[in-house]
């Protein structure tokens, strides 16, 4: 039995994979939706990036687990695989979501085509928070008016320290055994405003070159726990057992 802690992209907490869940639990196996400080039903709490590894950690190590898929979704992946390498023998596989991945000594944001300067921008002039995403933000991403209507009523500000804060990590990345999610949106064209979502950008390419990696297309857009949860989860148990 693996046991899963799944954690959601910028703005959600533990409520994004509710329709994941049910599939991971049917199998057996251990399942953990965590919600990052801050967020979802943890507003209020204070957060920096090291604030969001260690809630993962101290989830991982308060319920005793051992076995751990950890799956971070888009901005989870920076905090993720940060924690996939403090729990020791404990990970068994990390999972990355369509997710950036930690570089030590960068953040979330160091990798757009502007350095993150439009996201600090909007940081500073909400108060500390990354605001929330219009409905439009989520077109053209394989979702259902219902799914997107979800998406922006569950989504929280998201603690914009989080995001331009750097990673630290004290070993390579590609040591890790771990599976990229890369979702594709047939016929998609390129979002100029965030890093481009066709291919694995530079550092994915660059990881996925190890032996203990392994890359996974899914026909969907960047929130397949809304658009494709069965497919997700079908791609999660499968990365258990490699």
């Amino acid at each position: 039995m693996a046991n899963y802690v799944l954690v959601a992209g910028a703005r959600l907490g533990a409520w994004a994979w509710g329709e994941v869940v049910p599939y991971l639990r049917a199998a057996g196996h251990g399942v953990h939706p965590l919600t990052l400080s801050g967020l979802a039903d943890k507003q209020g709490v204070p957060a920096g990036q090291a604030t969001h590894v260690q809630d993962i950690v101290a989830e991982v190590e308060r319920q005793g687990l051992r076995d751990v898929v950890l799956v971070g979704h888009s901005y989870a992946g920076i905090p993720v695989g940060q924690a996939a390498e403090r729990i020791g023998d404990r990970l068994a596989r990390v999972v990355f979501v369509d997710s950036s991945v930690p570089t030590d000594g960068e953040s979330f944001v160091s990798a757009w085509p502007d350095g993150g300067a439009a996201v600090e921008a909007s940081i500073a002039a909400s108060g500390g928070f990354w605001p929330l995403a219009p409905a439009a933000h989520y077109d053209g991403e394989g979702l259902t008016d219902e799914q997107i209507a979800r998406l922006v009523r569950g989504s929280t500000p998201h603690p914009g320290a989080t995001l331009t804060e750097p990673a630290v990590l004290s070993g390579p990345l590609g040591e890790l055994p771990a599976t990229y999610v890369l979702c594709v949106m047939p016929g998609a064209e390129p979002d100029d405003a965030e890093p481009d979502d066709a291919e694995p950008d530079e550092g994915v390419a660059e990881l996925l070159n190890s032996e203990r990696w392994r890359l996974v297309t899914m026909d969907t857009g960047h929130w397949p726990m809304f658009s494709q949860p069965r497919e997700l989860a079908r791609i999660l148990l499968d990365a258990a057992v490699e």
